[in-house]
This record gives structure tokens, C-alpha cells and sequence, in this order.
């Protein structure tokens, strides 16, 4: 697979429950589904200038079924990292503090 940091980190999750790990020096992201815990971090650590990651926790999201009408369809599932930094912070997530 062809390293290329713009296509592992898809986008960053902001939700109540990610902005509340901020504090912690826990940033959340959507990833690529095929890429594994070593190209996450790499991938942040390369976009992100004087980030260095202690750790990366990922999971898989399923879809969920939503309904209009009596059609019923799922959304599409997708894969979110948990990334833990030792030093440094991202400075996209610094007004949400």
C-alpha cells in the first residue's frame, strides 16, 4: 500500500464526547477502513508538524439503519481512531478546549 497520509485521515470527528478528550491530548479522526494502527500514526504524525503519538486506538462504526418512509436503508459504516499524543497539539482542535 502506497503511503499517503491525505488518504488514511479522512476527517476529524467532532462530537461532545471526542471534544471532552481534547484535555487529554486525545484526538479523534475518521480513517480509511483498510488502514491499520502503524499508517494511522504515521499518517498524524506527518500531517501534523511537532505531534508525537503515544497511541492510536481504533474501532469500527456500523452503519445504522435508518428508515424513510417504509424504504429502510443502513448508513455506511466506517472506521474511527483514537489517537493519544505524547508532546505537542494539533492546532485545528485548539478553540474547542
Amino acid at each position: 500500500m502506497i503511503f499517503v497520509p491525505q488518504d488514511i485521515i479522512l476527517s476529524p470527528v467532532i462530537t461532545e464526547r471526542s471534544t471532552d478528550g481534547l484535555a487529554m491530548g486525545k484526538y479523534t479522526f475518521k480513517v480509511d477502513k483498510k488502514a491499520n494502527k502503524i499508517e494511522i500514526k504515521k499518517a498524524v504524525e506527518a500531517l501534523f508538524n511537532g505531534v508525537k503519538v503515544k497511541k492510536v486506538n481504533t474501532m469500527n462504526v456500523r452503519g445504522q439503519q435508518r428508515r424513510q418512509g417504509r424504504n429502510i436503508g443502513y448508513t455506511a459504516s466506517w472506521k474511527k481512531a483514537i489517537v493519544t499524543l505524547e508532546e505537542g497539539s494539533i492546532e485545528f482542535f485548539e478553540g474547542m478546549v
